[in-house]
């Protein structure tokens, strides 16, 4: 008799992914120095672990989503040949998260994971409260990976997270980028990888609760502060009851299309981009005006971005402001955008630059 199926399903995305990162990892043989001819085979024991086999880490939080996702990483890692490991992110937000980030350390410990650590981190102000803990729980997995060198980093989003985080880029009006949600690998040399984005929610619960696996819940995924909550808890229901169930599905299956139209006018923007810059790297206005507007602000996105704008503080309306002075010039001035980058039109060219931080 098989597993259940919720187990199995889980199983089957983990499988998945760890194939994906096999794939796109360098032959053993082929980094290693060849052996002496006569040379004797090296032997280990059966229960030892293979120190030259890649690492893949688990970021667990506790929650069913995660834990049920170590949970399969134990169980598929050592059948394809890989380390399985673990990190938990103690953000200090709440009394006793210390204690709660001992006993994940435990629980992923028992279940056969090594190394596995805990990582207190400190969170900052900028971008709001989400966003802060966001960024500092991404830098320590950064860290985390770096220092322990491993081959990738598995996140336990869900299909509902993925519905979520594209109803959050519908309200913000944030264009087809936002509206790809999460993919599923990413980070530098997609080092973050997401097998449960075809998985509900409801699935990994139930795979824990049909493995006796301990799941913490999070009390800030209900607090309707924030705004993920309220989009959980609020609307995501409101919009099943008034449009039917199969909302997640299709706002998840929204994701993967934009993601896919993303893609392509990505790559038409960047083949495009070095041909309507001067000589001296300045962008052409007259070579500018007659592009699609999605290549367009693409390429205006990418050089405030290469200026010092900050990607979080970027958003649609600052591309098309600087969009006018291409499409509605009447000689306005220059635009201020955020990370004091200064965009103007002089002699048909926009000016893109980094004005110098005030004195004192």
């Amino acid at each position: 008799m098989g597993p259940h199926p919720a187990v199995a399903a889980i199983r089957l995305a983990v499988r998945r992914a760890l194939s994906d990162i096999l794939t796109g990892l360098p032959s053993p043989r082929s980094s290693a120095a060849p052996e002496a001819p006569g040379a004797p085979e090296a032997h280990r024991a059966p229960d030892a672990p293979d120190t030259q086999a890649p690492l893949v880490l688990v970021a667990c939080s506790g929650g069913a989503d995660s834990m049920a996702l170590a949970s399969a990483l134990a169980f598929e890692a050592p059948r394809r040949g890989v380390r399985a490991g673990g990190v938990t992110v103690d953000h200090g937000l709440q009394a006793g998260s210390d204690r709660r980030a001992a006993e994940v350390v435990e629980r992923l410990t028992a279940m056969g994971l090594a190394p596995v650590e805990s990582v207190r981190v400190a969170i900052g102000r900028a971008g709001g409260p989400e966003a802060a803990a966001r960024d500092a729980r991404y830098a320590a997995l950064d860290e985390a990976a770096e220092r322990l060198g491993a081959a990738a980093v598995l996140l336990g989003h869900t299909r509902d997270d993925q519905a979520e985080t594209v109803l959050l880029g519908l309200a913000r009006g944030s264009g087809t980028r936002s509206l790809s949600g999460m993919a599923a690998a990413s980070g530098r040399g997609g080092r973050y990888r997401r097998p449960f984005l075809e998985v509900d929610r409801q699935v990994a619960r139930k795979a824990c609760m049909v493995q006796s696996l301990p799941v913490w819940d999070d009390p800030h995924n209900t607090d309707p502060a924030y705004t993920r909550s309220r989009v959980r808890h609020e609307a995501l229901p409101i919009l099943e009851k008034a449009l039917g169930k199969g909302v997640v599905e299709a706002l998840a299956r929204t994701a993967q299309l934009s993601r896919d139209d993303a893609d392509a006018l990505d790559a038409w923007a960047a083949g495009v981009e070095r041909t309507v810059r001067d000589e001296a790297g300045r962008l052409e206005v007259a070579k500018l005006s007659p592009l699609p507007a999605a290549v367009r602000r693409r390429i205006l996105r990418s050089s405030l971005l290469a200026a010092g704008a900050p990607a979080g503080s970027l958003f649609a309306r600052h591309i098309e402001e600087v969009d006018k002075l291409i499409t509605g010039w009447h000689g306005q001035g220059a635009i201020n955008l955020p990370g004091r980058v200064e965009a103007r039109r002089q002699d048909g060219r926009l000016v893109i630059q980094q004005r110098a931080a005030p004195l004192g």
